[in-house]
């Protein structure tokens, strides 16, 4: 859709925008990834991190079906399976419905080098939120899930062909 046929933002749509900018951002700076590999003890990088997210989220799945759902390339994708397989963290499994085709599966190592990763974000948070009431948390989970179930459902409405299921991110 052409952003001469969209509507004007209101001003509160506005500074959400850029709340999210400034929060991707800081959530997506090296260091910031490094730092929190490091608490995590878990060496990999931001494509690695992403893909073994959506792998913990959803049932295993095609490289195909995670390049889709993570917005990138294929070849992108099977890169990255090829250093989480070389690491141990992930494996090949029959897919059961076309034997000819593999579908992506956590190990053990990645069910755990997730859990390490969300542990140790979750720990920076609460560190950051320290100050907030539990039901100002809770008010802001609500939300923060509610929009990006709303981003999911416009990105379907807009493209068709993709999935509406696609997992809220469990940062």
């Amino acid at each position: 859709m052409p952003s001469e046929s969209l509507p004007a933002a209101s001003s509160e749509v506005v500074e959400i925008e850029r709340a999210l900018t400034r929060i991707t951002y800081l959530s997506t700076r090296a260091r910031q990834h490094d730092r929190l590999m490091a608490l995590a003890g878990v060496p990999l990088d931001r494509a690695a991190v992403a893909l073994l997210r959506q792998i913990a989220d959803s049932e295993p799945q095609r490289p195909g079906e995670l390049a889709q759902r993570l917005g990138v390339e294929a070849s992108h994708v099977t890169r990255t399976v090829q250093q989480l397989q070389r690491s141990g963290y992930v494996t090949r499994v029959p897919d059961p419905d076309d034997r000819r085709a593999q579908r992506i599966q956590l190990t053990d190592a990645g069910r755990a080098a997730v859990k390490s990763v969300r542990d140790a974000g979750a720990r920076g948070m609460q560190v950051a939120l320290a100050d907030w009431q539990p039901e100002e948390l809770r008010q802001l989970a609500t939300l923060f899930h509610r929009m990006v179930d709303d981003f999911l459902k416009q990105a379907v409405d807009e493209e068709p062909g993709q999935e509406a299921d696609a997992p809220a991110a469990k940062a």
